[in-house]
């Protein structure tokens, strides 16, 4: 039978086990720093990137995307329901004020127009025969108030008969009062005549009002009509490129519709979006900083917000110091950087691999053929420059390439 090992024993295997393991991972560190000091120690001054340090202006951005457009652009829609018969323009030609660009076929909304004016002249004809009937009806309860005032002259003169019969013994006072009720009954008859005809004079002002309103609403359609086909010529109002137009021809157009947009190419500005992010940080009247391409930037100033967010985005416009600047292109995608905060004399330096957005980070500076590490506070930054607010002077070469393998050196041989 096997004898159990001490517990003795057993501890001092798994101390050297431990002891051994330990010490390997020792060796191997160190083996990998070597290597690395070895290694890392040099770096060919080609693949070094430098820039020197100056004094000069400074401002912080905010990158954006922006497209070219024309400054005026002129939409024109269709005013009627209408059929494209023909272009008479092609896309990019120029045009001047009078310039047919479309030809619509109107001969539906034309039907619809005499429609309207035959049912205007109806309207005016309801008028007239209701004038008419109106002056028939009220002439005959004049007459009628008129037989009626005569039949009362009639009725007092047999009252006062009546009595004077009465007098001399020659009449009843049965006879008075059938007199006297005939009179009031009468009188009565007259007045509801007249309250008759005050009401048919007032209702009869009152229904050929109407009906003139109602012919008026149908006037005034016609003239808005005429208005329109007047604008159905297809026509430029001013001067500039046609950029676009609705070819499709045989197709319907509704009210509105868009046909042709006619651009003046002689000026431009910018519509930029960027991240609803950065909304707060940006104003109308902000400057901004047009790239164009690599050798050519302009500026220009923001002039509208809008207010709606599209797919985390807002938008804005930018008013362009040169406008007509050669290098503009309609549909033209350019970077914009919108300018948050200047400086007017700072250190600063090129921007590039080595600045990673911190506050405070480690440069080299060359020396003699050697990158010194420094530490050094960051500023204001933007595409182009960084400014550096400590440790650096102006006319030291500044190592702008990345360096962060060499960041736990404080010097680089530089070969």
């Amino acid at each position: 039978m096997d004898r159990p090992v001490e517990e003795r024993i057993q501890r001092q295997r798994t101390y050297r086990r431990l002891w051994q393991i330990g010490l390997a991972l020792i060796v191997v560190v160190a083996g990998i720093w070597g290597l690395r000091k070895m290694l890392g120690g040099k770096v060919d001054q080609d693949r070094l990137r430098v820039a020197v340090a100056e004094t000069g202006p400074i401002s912080n951005t905010l990158s954006a995307m922006g497209e070219v457009i024309p400054a005026y652009e002129q939409v024109v829609t269709s005013p009627i329901q209408a059929d494209i018969r023909e272009v008479l323009i092609e896309v990019g030609r120029q045009v001047e004020p009078g310039d047919p660009i479309l030809l619509l076929d109107k001969s539906f909304f034309l039907l619809n127009f005499d429609k309207q004016k035959q049912e205007l002249d109806l309207q005016e004809n309801r008028i007239d025969k209701l004038r008419f009937a109106l002056a028939k009806d009220q002439f005959d309860l004049e007459i009628k108030d008129s037989i009626k005032a005569l039949e009362i002259y009639s009725l007092e003169a047999a009252v006062e008969s009546a009595k004077r019969l009465k007098q001399i013994g020659g009449g009843t006072d049965e006879g008075v009062d059938e007199a006297v009720l005939r009179l009031k009954i009468a009188r009565l008859e007259k007045k509801q005549l007249e309250n008759d005809l005050l009401i048919r004079r007032q209702s009869t002002s009152t229904e050929v009002k109407e009906l003139e309103i109602q012919a008026n609403i149908q006037r005034n359609s016609i003239q808005e009509m005429e208005e329109k086909l007047k604008r159905a010529e297809v026509v430029a109002s001013r001067p500039g490129v046609l950029t676009w137009a609705n070819e499709n021809i045989g197709s319907t157009v509704s009210e509105g519709e868009t046909l042709a947009r006619i651009a003046d190419l002689g000026s431009y500005k910018v519509t930029g979006t960027l991240s609803d992010v950065y909304a707060e940080r940006i104003s109308p009247g902000q400057a901004v900083n047009i790239r164009l391409s690599e050798a050519e930037t302009i500026s220009g100033r923001i002039t509208n917000i809008r207010p709606t967010v599209e797919n985390n985005l807002i938008s804005f416009d930018i008013q362009l110091d040169e406008p007509d600047h050669a290098a503009l292109r309609p549909n033209m995608r350019v970077e914009l950087f919108i300018i948050t905060a200047t400086k007017p004399q700072v250190i600063r330096v090129a921007n590039g691999p080595a600045f990673k957005g911190r506050n405070e980070q480690a440069l080299f500076v060359m020396r003699n053929g050697v990158a010194e590490k420094r530490m050094v506070r960051i500023g204001l930054a933007n595409s182009d420059y960084v400014e550096l607010e400590n440790n650096i002077a102006a006319g030291e070469t500044i190592v702008i390439s990345d360096m962060s393998r060499y960041e736990h050196m404080d010097k680089v041989d530089v070969r």
